[in-house]
Formats: structure tokens, sequence, C-alpha cells
């Protein structure tokens, strides 16, 4: 069985392309293809990465989890659990250790959701 080379046929529209504008024209199907992923991982997030990015930032998966169950009953998701622990430290003007640990023990949720009112 013999094949078919359409390959001189649907070239035709880059044939006249100079290297440099070819790697151009990859470049934007690249980013047309790349975009909406990177659209869906700004816009969207579960608890298992929530919980994922506060063991990477230090936390042990004991304080991760009420931390995250307090992100989500505050209704506070779509911020992240790390930003959320950031932003308490820089407003408590304390280390996102110690932001991270409070959060866990219950206390500050009242300030961590007027943060983002």
């Amino acid at each position: 069985m013999k094949r078919t080379d359409d390959f001189q046929n649907r070239r035709q529209h880059l044939a006249g392309l100079t290297d440099e504008q070819l790697k151009e024209r990859f470049w934007q199907l690249a980013e047309q293809i790349v975009n909406p992923l990177l659209d869906l991982g700004y816009k969207n997030t579960t608890p298992a990465i929530e919980r994922s990015v506060l063991l990477r930032m230090g936390f042990s998966s004991l304080e991760v989890k009420p931390i995250v169950e307090g992100v989500i009953k505050k209704g506070l998701m779509k911020y992240g659990s790390g930003n959320v622990v950031w932003r308490l430290s820089k407003k408590l003007n304390i280390s996102v250790r110690d932001a991270g640990i409070a959060l866990a023990e219950g206390k500050y949720w009242d300030e961590v959701t007027n943060l983002f009112i």
C-alpha cells in the first residue's frame, strides 16, 4: 500500500514565509493552544490542589486540612488557600507560618473574610 503524500499541498500557505515568520507563527499557534489551559488554571481549583499548595508552603497535612476546610466554608476557594494565608500574614504583620497555624486553630476567619470583600 502506497501512502499518498499531500505535504506539498498542505504547506502551500507556509511556503512563502521566512524562518523568522515561521517561528513567529509557531509561537502564535502555541499561545492559542496554551492560553485556554492557563485560563482554566487561573480560574479553577480543587481542595486537593489547595492542600498541595499549602504543603509546598511548609505546612503539614494535619495543619492543611482545617485551613482548606475553612477556606471552603467561607467561600474563598476562588482566591486560593495560599493567597488567603499570605494576605492574612500581611494584614497582621506576622509570618505566613504563624498565619496558617492560627487559621488551622480556628482563629482570624472573620478577618480573612473581610480581606476579600
